[in-house]
């Protein structure tokens, strides 16, 4: 793609952080102990973010879909109050602690255990030294950029590592399938996102699939009136009847995009413009006042979707970040640091 050669992408992302460093840098800073930078380990691990690059193009090339995972996990885990590493946190019955990934909203996301391998590299090379939060940010910059999207995005990194799971606040916080526009804007709003920002953040869904459980609802017992008639037709081929078990429509699934499925690219607003949105929400920004024009120009423009994309997820990734003294840096992602 000439998309991920470009300079404006690198441009844009770089204006966009400088002004919301000068907006926000008390924000940013959390307790005064530091707040985020670039380059933040410069002198702690030289190598940390080229470590997280090679372990990210290594996955990749074993096992291209964990690009998309990056990019899912560091939504659902900024999203939720903080870019702070909650969403890895594992359920543990001896402390009572619950997983985010158990909540609903966090159906069908993958690929944690390989999160267990980034971390581990990093550990090698600079023990106790690298956030899970940080480790989160930097493999979805590279995740996308092994996606032919935008690169390279300059990321700030310097967040430390909830030691609590927010699992009673995802459902809050995390958009669901079928949710009104106005509702996705205001989730997003919160981390002060605008309506540009979220059309553009929601083009990741040009990569991926969805599963068929959250489609049926659509297609039967009729299709929804917003879908192209032959795609619909060719989704009822894909999913399964209503009244099929659970678990076959919790497996079956459709493709994001059928013509560049693993490609993050503005297909997924050229869709929106054809009734091809697989998603309720994903569908309605084509039609929405506040929205409809960043999909038209996104889907006219690749260039402008990238440039947008990569500031949005430069400031979705800088969501109430822990700092400073707070919080953590996990030996093991998966758990708190025994004490």
């Amino acid at each position: 793609m000439g998309l991920s050669s470009s300079l404006a992408p690198v441009a844009s992302a770089l204006l966009f952080l400088c002004c919301f460093t000068a907006r926000n840098a008390a924000a940013a800073s959390g307790d005064g102990g530091g707040g985020l930078r670039l380059n933040f380990y410069s002198e702690s691990c030289p190598r940390a973010e080229q470590i997280v690059k090679e372990q990210v193009r290594r996955l990749y090339e074993e096992h291209g879909n964990t690009a998309v995972s990056w990019l899912r996990a560091l939504f659902h885990d900024c999203t939720v109050k903080s870019c702070d590493a909650s969403l890895l946190l594992e359920t543990d019955a001896a402390t009572g602690l619950v997983s985010e990934q158990a909540s609903p909203r966090s159906f069908g996301m993958r690929n944690f255990k390989y999160v267990g391998a980034i971390k581990s590299a990093l550990e090698r090379e600079c023990p106790g030294t690298v956030s899970c939060a940080d480790l989160l940010a930097l493999a979805a910059r590279d995740g996308a950029a092994m996606l032919g999207g935008p690169s390279p995005i300059p990321m700030r990194t310097g967040r430390r590592d909830a030691t609590a799971s927010l699992y009673g606040e995802v459902e809050r916080y995390v958009p669901n399938h079928n949710d009104t526009v106005s509702a996705v804007l205001s989730r997003f709003a919160a981390m002060g996102l605008g309506a540009e920002a979220v059309v553009a953040l929601l083009g990741a869904h040009s990569v991926g699939r969805v599963h068929c459980s959250n489609l049926v609802a659509r297609l039967y017992p009729a299709v929804d009136g917003g879908f192209e008639p032959a795609y619909g037709a060719y989704l009822r081929g894909r999913c399964p009847t209503a009244d099929a078990r659970e678990d076959t429509r919790d497996v079956a699934y459709a493709r994001n995009d059928r013509a560049t499925p693993m490609v993050l690219d503005n297909m997924y607003h050229k869709n929106l413009l054809k009734g091809r949105g697989l998603l309720l929400v994903d569908q309605r920004l084509a039609s929405d006042p506040r929205t409809a024009p960043f999909v038209r120009r996104m889907a006219a423009d690749n260039g402008y979707f990238g440039e947008t994309f990569a500031a949005a997820l430069v400031r979705m990734s800088e969501n109430g970040p822990l700092t400073g003294g707070q919080g953590e840096v996990r030996k093991d992602c998966r758990f708190v640091n025994a004490k």
